[in-house]
C-alpha cells in the first residue's frame, strides 16, 4: 500500500510561489507515475501536472503551463511542484496520486492512490 503525503501549502500573494511536495511511506515510488490534482470549492478535481516514473517526462494543464514545475526526486521518494506566478484561480486544495502511468490527459480515475492533500490560497 502506497501512502502518499503532501506538504507545503499556505498563503501566497497574487504572483508568489509555493513549492509543494509529495513524499511516499514506501520505497517504491520511483515505480509508479504522480500527478498533481488540485480542487476548488464547488469545482471538480483537476489535473494539474503529471511526471513518469523516470522524471523525464511530465505534461501540464494548459492552465499552468510555462507557470508550474514538477519534478521527482526517487532517492527521497518525493515529488515536487513549484508554482510560480501564482494567480488567486490556483487557489484550492492540491492532492498527489500515483499510477503506473499518466499522459496528456491527467484523469483521476487512473490513478488508485492518493494523499489527503495540502490547500493553497492565492491571495489577489
Amino acid at each position: 500500500q502506497l501512502q502518499l503525503l503532501e506538504s507545503g501549502g499556505g498563503l501566497a500573494h497574487t504572483g508568489g510561489s509555493l513549492r509543494l511536495s509529495c513524499t511516499a511511506s514506501a520505497s517504491n515510488l520511483d515505480l509508479h507515475a504522480i500527478a498533481w490534482f488540485r480542487q476548488a470549492p464547488g469545482r471538480d478535481r483537476e489535473g494539474v501536472s503529471c511526471i513518469l516514473d523516470s522524471g523525464y517526462n511530465t505534461y501540464y494543464a494548459d492552465s499552468v503551463k510555462g507557470r508550474f514545475t514538477v519534478s521527482r526526486d526517487n532517492a527521497k521518494n518525493t515529488v515536487y511542484l513549484e508554482m510560480n506566478s501564482l494567480k488567486p484561480e490556483d487557489s484550492g486544495v492540491y492532492y498527489c496520486a500515483a499510477a503506473f502511468g499518466c499522459g496528456y490527459y491527467i484523469l483521476a480515475d487512473d490513478f488508485s492512490y492518493w494523499g489527503q492533500g495540502t490547500r493553497v490560497t492565492v491571495s489577489s
